[in-house]
């Protein structure tokens, strides 16, 4: 091991000596990169010493596990230059889900091209790392997605499952967004939604972690149907008016991880909806955005279940919400046992909200009686600044209140002297410890 380490030592002195300019070169458009913003990417953003990195990292991986085998995508055809890839990656899938121990390796400084829909499916032999050191990229043809239009690239029912490398996904999304109704309300604009860039479906062991997720048509990381999962160390990029576009979105997902993320996109952050349960999210850096959503639940009368979420240590700038739970009226169901605790908040509009009345359609909602029954919420040490006036909001049902709601040590504010204030209809709140701005909460009669 120690050899080993002197010979990555001293490649990695031969390499900077002889290649400084171009080093030097490296650093000064990773700083540029730093500077613009991942989504002007191109494959001369990596350093050399990146590039070496990685391959040092896959050749100690490998000294670690002699009986592993590496699959590279471009041993089966992909090019990476702009041609269609896809068939190579299917092919290298095919061949390492029934290899134990496999490795399928995606190259740096390249960009390959996948046309949907790719459907990487399982089970497979046993555990499978997907390293990503490159960029897949979309193809921007709406029409080739007509088979799927809501995927773009989908793992499906494999168990311990690790997707890594440092590498990006490219969603391609402006096409996307320049069509949906909510950009240009005109005769032929898209209402059927866009395709998600990167779907896990089924999946049970899974592991995502240090990936770069840029410009999706739609979510950038839709979780459905899982079990045990880790999410860490991703960033997520798309422009603030690009519609839908969710960073992380978890349905019918059970014991997920989510922590050290920053996400910045047009719509939430992080989507929690119907099915989902033991969810962990932590340190996350969100904004632009529209802040960490539970919810809607409830539409079309329909009957949801969100319970036990946890969401710490995450600050949240410029969004126009930050922490929220948003059901319908005349939906059945749940949203129990949240917390939302040592939250920061930067000119963030509506920073705290319950709204049990949601209603996102032109047509006025219709008073029902029905409710997702809200209970067992707690906010925690919540400081910061509010860009609005209204910085709690918990607008609970006449019929079914909100109840068990638990508000302890919050602190927000507005720029100067501009005024801030709390609303609190219907619900059975406990305030605790220094609250500002006041909060009472009145009662229909």
């Amino acid at each position: 091991m120690i050899l080993q380490r002197i010979f990555v030592v001293s490649l990695l002195a031969v390499l900077v000596c002889s290649t400084s300019s171009m080093t030097r070169r490296a650093e000064e458009e990773e700083s540029f990169m730093h500077i613009v913003g991942p989504g002007n990417e191109n494959n001369h953003g990596r350093s050399m010493l990146e590039k070496v990195t990685n391959f040092m990292n896959d050749l100690i991986t490998s000294k670690k596990n002699p009986k592993q085998r590496i699959f590279n995508v471009d041993d089966f055809g992909a090019k990476g230059d702009g041609s269609n890839d896809t068939m190579a990656f299917l092919e290298a899938w095919k061949i390492a889900c029934k290899t134990p121990k496999s490795i399928i390796l995606v190259p740096s400084n390249k960009t390959y091209v996948l046309k949907p829909p790719i459907k990487f499916l399982g089970p497979c032999k046993s555990k499978l790392i997907m390293r990503i050191h490159g960029t897949i990229k979309a193809s921007s043809n709406m029409k080739e997605y007509e088979k799927d239009p809501r995927k773009w690239v989908s793992f499906e029912q494999v168990q311990d499952l690790t997707v890594d490398g440092g590498g990006t996904f490219n969603g391609n999304g402006k096409v996307w967004w320049e069509s949906s109704c909510k950009i240009n309300n005109t005769k032929g604009c898209h209402t059927s939604g866009a395709p998600t860039a990167a779907t896990f479906d089924r999946c049970t062991n899974l592991r995502v972690t240090n990936l770069r997720f840029l410009n999706s048509q739609q979510i950038h990381v839709g979780f459905q149907r899982c079990r045990n999962v880790d999410v860490s160390d991703l960033t997520v990029i798309a422009p603030q008016d690009s519609p839908n576009t969710d960073g992380i979105h978890v349905s019918s997902t059970e014991d997920i991880n989510i922590k050290d993320c920053i996400i910045g996109t047009g719509d939430d952050c992080i989507s929690i909806v119907s099915g989902s349960k033991n969810v962990r999210v932590k340190d996350i850096m969100c904004g632009p955005g529209h802040g960490i959503s539970i919810g809607s639940l409830g539409k079309h009368n329909s009957r949801d279940t969100v319970s036990d979420i946890h969401v710490q240590g995450v600050t949240l700038w410029g969004t126009t919400n930050g922490v929220r739970i948003k059901t319908w009226q005349g939906g059945q169901g749940y949203a129990k046992n949240i917390q939302f605790v040592n939250i920061k908040m930067m000119d963030v509009s509506n920073p705290i909200i319950i709204d049990q009345n949601y209603c996102d359609q032109k047509e006025p909602c219709l008073n029902q009686t029905d409710a997702v029954q809200v209970k067992n919420i707690v906010y925690k040490n919540i400081r910061g600044t509010s860009n609005s006036e209204l910085a709690m909001k918990y607008d609970c049902s006449k019929h079914d209140s909100c109840q068990s709601i638990r508000v302890e040590n919050i602190r927000l504010f507005r720029h100067g002297d501009a005024n801030v204030k709390s609303f609190c209809a219907n619900g059975n709140v406990a305030v605790v410890g220094d609250i500002f701005p006041p909060l009472y909460c009145q009662q229909s009669t």
